[in-house]
């Protein structure tokens, strides 16, 4: 195992956070591949010594369209941390880019600084509360990117999906910054055509990536949603997620539309379940 200076070897095991339990398993394909698991199900996956290496296709269609914003370091806001395999992209492909990790489990940041090396991503501040308090104490018009990607276990919570959440968001962005969500969903896509109904009622300009099962409801998987007051890629986007090891699918447009079908924005207060995936996705 290759450990960087100053930097102890992860030790495999179980390890207690503030809200359960999380499993430290080490890639046996690469040296120096961890998996962050929850509940068994994988929370985070880095590499220690190339955090330009994406193990989850989910994550690789988010540094998809990261790689398609201007160039040059950005200002990032992160709600959910996890093991922070995305900033520690962004701080290899952009650097000079700043990030703030919002992450409501301060016990999972202890671990993942003293077992997977978080100190080496400069310029990174975490805030531990829970996404919407965190949120709400960054400034206005801060941020050229908001990363949302945060699940309790397997399921996003429904507070981060809501029409007031995502007003926050627009708030904490610059006029030409760009939201990325990560949801998941099965048969019937039921939350993702809400969730996706509450972020065209904020953001002008938003396009849906999926794999092209999981954008049929034929199974339960990610998608992600980028979402834009004043334009994104999208030829790009849609290049490059069909030509990607996914082949993934990306709907923008009139297409969206009929895929949102007319269905409601999320409101607080909504009687609205998160879906859960069925017990056999994670064996």
């Amino acid at each position: 195992m290759s450990v960087a200076r100053g930097q102890r070897e992860p030790m495999p095991g179980l390890y207690p956070v503030t809200f359960g339990e999380i499993e430290l398993l080490r890639d046996l394909d690469r040296q120096d591949g961890w998996v962050l698991s929850k509940d068994g199900v994988p929370q985070s996956y880095v590499d220690l010594q190339d955090p330009t290496f994406l193990e989850f296709e989910y994550v690789r269609l988010i540094a998809d369209v990261i790689d398609l914003l201007p160039e040059g370091p950005l200002s990032c806001v992160h709600v959910g941390g996890g093991a922070c395999t995305i900033p520690r992209y962004i701080a290899a492909t952009r650097q000079g880019s700043r990030h703030i990790v919002v992450e409501p489990d301060g016990l999972l940041i202890n671990l993942v600084r003293e077992q997977l090396d978080l100190r080496s991503v400069p310029k990174l501040k975490v805030i531990v509360e829970g996404g919407r308090e965190g949120t709400a104490k960054i400034w206005d018009a801060s941020a050229d990117l908001v990363v949302l990607d945060a699940f309790t276990g397997a399921t996003m919570p429904v507070e981060l999906a809501t029409l007031e959440y995502m007003g926050d968001i627009a708030r904490v962005l610059r006029p030409t910054g760009t939201l990325l969500i990560n949801m998941a969903d099965g048969k019937g896509l039921a939350f993702a055509k809400r969730l996706l109904a509450t972020v065209t009622s904020t953001f002008g300009h938003v396009v849906l990536l999926a794999e092209p099962g999981v954008m049929r409801g034929r199974r339960f998987g990610n998608l992600i949603v980028a979402a834009s007051r004043t334009g994104l890629p999208v030829d790009l986007l849609t290049r490059r997620a069909a030509g990607g090891l996914t082949q993934a699918r990306c709907v923008h447009g009139e297409a969206l539309t009929n895929f949102i079908a007319g269905a409601s924005p999320i409101k607080d207060g909504d009687p609205v379940l998160a879906p859960v995936p069925p017990p056999a996705v994670f064996g």
